[in-house]
């Protein structure tokens, strides 16, 4: 496994690094929690020492499968974690970054995982409702306090992030990025740059799109989320599978698979770049790791930028209501 620096001042992390996965576990699915920590154990083999969760995800049953699943090898390894993206009882989304709930929410995440550190910790989505450095403020704190070593955030615009950085060095950002979505290119990423903070790129096989095994609604199960998402819908999944389709091209090609070229292309894009695919598949997990060793041809990186221009993928990436909370 190659390293990155994240972040001018962050931790060395895989090149490859994990995310959580899509398929939700439940905490007494004894073959899934099984199937999880073999998985989190093959990552840890292959040089993954990055791993990253949040309080929002699984209704924070994430957390503490992952804090046992890294338990035997906690100190070879960093965890980040997040906080502030709220699901409502009636389905919709709010945010927190009151001063009062960072901590609270840093302290129950450290019991969850059963850690005595956060290695990153995330403000999950911008509160626009508390000014960003009195949240960032108070992650600065947790930091004083040795509850956690860096911060990043998550989903912030320009001025956010650069208002963030000033109130407390951002180690890293992480938003959504793919050959399916590269809008972050615009601004994004030249800010990240410019302020030294590292770019995780979460959903970077566009949530299953890139891997070339999605290509009907038929081809997700009945209960996946997936199915409500914009980008799924038949009229834009059916555009967007003869996307795909050159990306496999492409990859047969080059002797890989669709997924491994769309995470090549993602490391290709510099070295301040660190995906988080999610799977609980290890021959999944060998896959994406080993995209860490492609090396594409000046010419190849080209083409496929040309192929998924910004703007030739149909769909949004969230519905309306899920998009009013990024970006700002």
């Amino acid at each position: 496994m190659k390293y990155r620096q994240l972040g001018k001042n962050g931790p060395r992390v895989s090149a490859i690094s994990m995310g959580r996965g899509s398929q939700s576990i439940k905490l007494d699915d004894g073959p899934m929690v099984q199937s999880f920590n073999t998985t989190i154990r093959r990552a840890f083999d292959l040089g993954i020492n990055f791993f990253d969760s949040s309080d929002a995800y699984w209704g924070t049953r994430h957390e503490v499968l992952l804090g046992r699943a890294v338990k035997s090898f906690r100190d070879k390894v960093m965890v980040s974690s997040k906080f502030g993206n709220i699901d409502l009882p009636d389905g919709k989304k709010a945010t927190n970054g009151r001063p009062e709930y960072v901590q609270q929410c840093c302290e129950a995440s450290l019991k969850r995982m059963d850690v005595d550190v956060i290695d990153v910790f995330y403000l999950h989505r911008v509160d626009p409702a508390v000014p960003i450095e009195e949240t960032v403020g108070a992650m600065a704190r947790l930091i004083e306090q040795g509850k956690v070593r860096w911060i990043g955030v998550c989903e912030a615009g320009p001025d956010t992030l650069r208002r963030a950085h000033r109130a407390h060095p951002v180690a890293a950002l992480q938003t959504e990025y793919s050959l399916w979505y590269r809008e972050v290119e615009r601004d994004i990423i030249p800010v990240c740059r410019e302020l030294g903070i590292g770019y995780v790129a979460y959903a970077p096989l566009g949530r299953g799109l890139l891997t070339g095994r999605i290509k009907t609604v038929d081809d997700l199960a009945p209960g996946d989320r997936r199915r409500r998402h914009p980008r799924f819908q038949p009229e834009n999944l059916a555009r967007n599978v003869k996307l795909v389709e050159e990306l496999e091209a492409m990859a047969r090609g080059q002797g890989v698979t669709a997924a491994q070229l769309a995470l090549a292309w993602l490391l290709a894009q510099g070295e301040d770049i660190v995906p988080i695919p999610g799977t609980h598949h290890v021959k999944n997990l060998e896959l994406n790791a080993a995209a860490a060793d492609i090396r594409l041809s000046p010419e190849k990186v080209a083409r496929l930028g040309e192929i998924f221009a910004i703007g030739a993928g149909a769909g949004k990436r969230y519905g309306d209501n899920v998009l009013k909370g990024v970006g700002i």
